[in-house]
């Protein structure tokens, strides 16, 4: 029996959406010991590659889908414990819909593979969707972004694609703020992560590193791998009040050192 194939979706920028995918392959394969591959299918605007610090791999999906390389060729093994496949910064002309074919030779050698999806509705996030067995959407909680949700949710079933569930992302617990019940109601579906609004996040951003390794126990981590845990049927500890506690006031010492308390303290959050 293979592997499963995610694709992380979100008809909307912003959002965190490749952010989640290379935490959630992060904890994955360092947190849960599963073999991991993490795909840029965002062929306009590719960023994943970005996120963990390659730039101009070849060959990588772009080469692949033109028949100028093969798949096995453009995985590049991470130091941070899972394979990725780039894409390239420059728009080649390709079919997307050739991405199913593509990858489905690689189920039977990892646990998952996280595809990042375009945030456009697409020919490159159909693409995207029809090569999953099941989805994630990623969202904020805000009326706009539901919106969005709900329109992916839709093509997504009109194209017979299963939903694993929604990560809800940038959490601030504001008053006005949609909540989980909120999201669960309006979607008719799961809400299985929680990703609270968090410093580190950027930070972890601005040194080419996932957050779940820069700060494993942050609120924002903590969130990644409770996700990652409902994704792969795993059970997940999370750390004690004591070490969260002191966590959080180092944050909060470190947000005072900066003069930044744009999201609040964070022992409060």
């Amino acid at each position: 029996m293979g592997g499963k194939i995610i694709g992380v979706i979100s008809i909307k920028g912003g959002v965190g959406k490749t952010t989640t995918v290379s935490n959630l392959a992060t904890s994955l394969a360092n947190d849960f010991n599963k073999k991991v591959l993490a795909i840029d299918t965002n062929f306009t605007a590719p960023n994943l590659g970005l996120h963990l610090g390659i730039i101009n791999n070849v060959p990588n999906l772009h080469t692949v889908l033109s028949n100028k390389a093969l798949i096995n060729e453009a995985i590049f093994e991470h130091e941070y414990g899972f394979h990725i496949i780039p894409t390239a910064l420059i728009n080649y002309k390709i079919n997307p819909f050739l991405l199913k074919n593509k990858i489905r030779s690689l189920k039977k050698d990892y646990d998952f593979i996280l595809l990042d999806s375009s945030p456009n509705l697409n020919t490159e996030m159909l693409s995207t969707i029809l090569a999953s067995d099941e989805l994630i959407v990623v969202t904020t909680p805000d009326y706009p972004t539901l919106s969005c949700t709900l329109k992916a949710i839709k093509v997504a079933k009109d194209k017979g694609t299963p939903i694993k569930g929604i990560i809800l992302n940038k959490i601030q617990n504001n008053d006005y703020e949609l909540n989980v019940s909120d999201i669960e109601k309006s979607t008719n579906t799961p809400v299985i992560g929680v990703i609270k609004e968090n410093n580190k996040v950027n930070e972890a951003l601005s040194k080419i590193t996932p957050v779940t390794l820069l700060s494993p126990i942050s609120n924002s981590s903590i969130g990644y791998k409770t996700s990652a845990a409902i994704i792969s049927d795993s059970l997940y500890n999370k750390p004690n009040g004591l070490k969260r506690i002191i966590n959080h006031l180092k944050e909060d010492f470190d947000n005072l050192k900066n003069h930044d308390f744009s999201s609040g303290l964070s022992y409060y959050r």
